[in-house]
């Protein structure tokens, strides 16, 4: 197929690209490079450095990967987005360009507006160049296990069953997000919901947990090609800022009491949840929604993970519970399903020790590049 990543620099967007490439697509990244003027805005950087995309598309085709297409330019403006869709015809679009962090959203006024903004509009205007340019195309969108917040009740895979005095009806999941970012999420599965209905259109949306790793089947031995790994507060996910602060002898920051609970998965499941969604698409008319995670965990048990594979590698790993940042529930309920992409063929690749072993033994291999300042920015919700 021809699919159009957009967000195709991102942590998710780079390796998809490779992993859909791999498997005979034909596929053309799409970005503005704003993950990376945000990061020098907010003085943060990966752990190590990350070639722009022109250049990691290069060397993934001088090692015999085949091509990855790619344009620079903003989403946010029709006719770039405009532009993409006619000369490229997709049959599938896989959607990671917004602005990915949560503690960023809550920064300050200017943050928020702009993850408004970019969210939102970039969103927006996928929607209507599906509808104009490319109207059977299927529409694969990454959104967030966030979006459903800590319910006390079961997790439903996107759709709620509701019988009320006598009668019955099938809703959108009740939503309640914990970040602006999270309501951005929320409103764009509102707006494909209503223009699915509206324009018969063909929609996935992937309600993903946060996410952990480095390496997939494409990045093979070549450093070069490996995603943004981020560790600070800001742009890096729990795990992968846990093991750089082991490696760095900064004591693992547990937000509050630790009892937290969210479902994660490694990359490379990313990546296959997104392939099975691409090769298996939604029917025509239909807003189809799985929850993308393979376990639960909460703060304190990954951190205890991390201690113990840190301990035997030799480190010496601290848990420091410090005051929670954020305006959430610090111990609760969580039991989500998630049948449907398993149902489709996902095989998991489970959280273990000897997974956790191999980020940190890669870890330490920039140990001296880790800056210690970005760890811990303590970005408060309020």
């Amino acid at each position: 197929m021809r699919i159009l990543i957009l967000g195709g620099d991102g942590y998710l967007g780079w390796p998809t690209a490779m992993h859909l490439a791999a498997q005979g697509h034909e596929v053309i990244a799409v970005d503005s490079y704003l993950r990376r003027q945000l990061c020098r805005e907010v003085k943060v950087a990966p752990l190590y450095e990350v070639p722009e995309l022109d250049k990691r598309c290069a060397i993934w085709h001088s090692l015999g990967g085949g091509k990855i297409a790619y344009q620079i330019g903003d989403l946010t403006e029709w006719e770039v987005i405009a532009g993409v869709f006619r000369d490229f015809g997709p049959q599938a679009v896989v959607h990671y360009a917004e602005q990915p962090a949560a503690p960023y959203s809550m920064l300050n006024r200017q943050a928020a507006t702009l993850t408004l903004r970019n969210n939102l509009l970039v969103t927006a205007n996928v929607i209507f160049a599906v509808k104009e340019f490319s109207p059977q195309a299927h529409l694969v969108k990454l959104g967030t296990m966030g979006e459903y917040g800590t319910p006390n009740i079961d997790i439903e895979e996107g759709w709620l069953e509701v019988e009320h005095k006598g009668r019955h009806q099938k809703f959108l999941y009740p939503r309640q997000a914990g970040s602006l970012y999270h309501t951005t999420k929320i409103m764009d599965t509102d707006l494909l919901w209503f223009y699915v209905r509206m324009w018969n259109l063909r929609v996935t949306d992937l309600m993903q947990g946060p996410v952990y790793g480095i390496f997939t089947a494409e990045t093979g031995n070549d450093e070069r090609l490996l995603p943004f790994f981020n560790y600070d507060e800001i742009f890096g996910t729990v795990l992968n800022r846990f093991v750089v602060q082991a490696v760095a002898g900064y004591p693992l920051t547990v937000f509050g009491k630790g009892g937290q609970t969210r479902g994660f998965l490694n990359i490379k499941d990313t990546l296959n949840c997104i392939r099975l969604a691409v090769e298996n698409p939604a029917d025509k008319g239909e807003l189809r929604i799985f929850n993308q995670f393979t376990e639960t965990f909460s703060v304190n048990e990954l951190a205890d993970k991390v201690k113990a594979v840190g301990t035997d590698f030799g480190l010496n790993v601290e848990i420091q519970h410090v005051e929670n940042p954020r305006i959430e529930a610090e111990e609760h309920y969580y039991n989500p399903n998630h049948t449907g992409l398993m149902e489709l063929g996902l095989k998991p690749h489970y959280l273990d020790d000897k997974t956790l072993a191999k980020m940190l033994q890669f870890a330490m291999n920039y140990r001296d590049s880790i800056a210690r300042d970005q760890i811990y920015r303590q970005v408060k919700w309020a």
